[in-house]
């Protein structure tokens, strides 16, 4: 697959799971993280390849992302937008404060990355798209020992509505589609105990999480050309937990 494409989350989990696909698949990166010092150690240094450490909850930052992607490149095909702030606070611990971060971080961020690259394809040969939601949004998951509280279940759940504004703005030159992950093999699981995880396990009628390349897979598909007539949709990656 020959294009450029913009990673954001690039440092750890899912986000560096797609940078390593996508190099293997013959694409350029731009790799966005705010840890710039881990993606430069956990990803090979090539031509291939640039780095940008940043906040996506920054405009200036996303817009500087997409320049320096355009002008080492000379393009941008695609943004995997896959960076996010945790929280695990529950209803009766979580203040102004922390809920305002995750909703900066994975609601406005979310917009002022996919902003930023659609301005560029719009003007250009057009592109593809792909947010992160998940699983947590169906359950509403209520946070403690690692799991997403309200504040983080919430922005997950606000990129759906994202997602479908920006799919029915930029069509038909640029499509927005969106992953929902279930529990896979992350950072963001590290809190879990065994109890907890057998019992989450449970959950899943393949029995057991997912791996970050499993759920990388299914955005690299989003934007690759076999899905070039997919816009507006969600795909849940999740091991079956949705009907379990």
């Amino acid at each position: 697959m020959d294009k450029t494409v913009l990673v954001t989350g690039a440092a750890s989990g899912i986000g560096l799971a797609s940078a390593k696909l996508l190099l293997e698949d013959g694409c350029r990166i731009l790799a966005f993280d705010p840890q710039e010092d881990r993606m430069r150690s956990e990803l090979p240094s090539c031509e291939e390849i640039s780095f940008f450490g940043g906040d996506v909850s920054k405009t200036e930052d996303c817009g500087a992302a997409v320049k320096q992607t355009v002008s080492e490149f000379g393009g941008l095909d695609a943004l995997l937008h896959w960076g996010a702030a945790h929280s695990t606070k529950r209803w009766d611990e979580l203040d102004a404060d922390e809920s305002n971060f995750i909703m900066a971080v994975n609601v406005t961020g979310s917009f002022l990355i996919s902003q930023a690259a659609a301005r560029h394809m719009m003007e250009n040969d057009g592109g593809s798209i792909v947010l992160t939601t998940s699983a947590s949004m169906l359950y509403g998951v209520t946070g403690g020992n690692g799991q997403g509280g309200p504040a983080y279940t919430t922005s997950k759940a606000a990129i759906i509505g994202l997602n479908r504004s920006l799919a029915r703005s930029l069509a038909p030159k640029v499509r927005c589609n969106a992953v929902s992950p279930g529990i896979a093999e992350t950072n963001m699981i590290a809190e879990y105990t065994e109890e907890q995880r057998s019992a989450m396990t449970m959950r899943f009628p393949m029995g057991r999480f997912g791996e970050p390349e499993e759920i990388a897979n299914a955005g690299i598909f989003l934007i690759s050309d076999k899905a070039s007539f997919i816009t507006g949709e969600v795909i849940h990656a999740n091991g079956g937990s949705n009907f379990n």
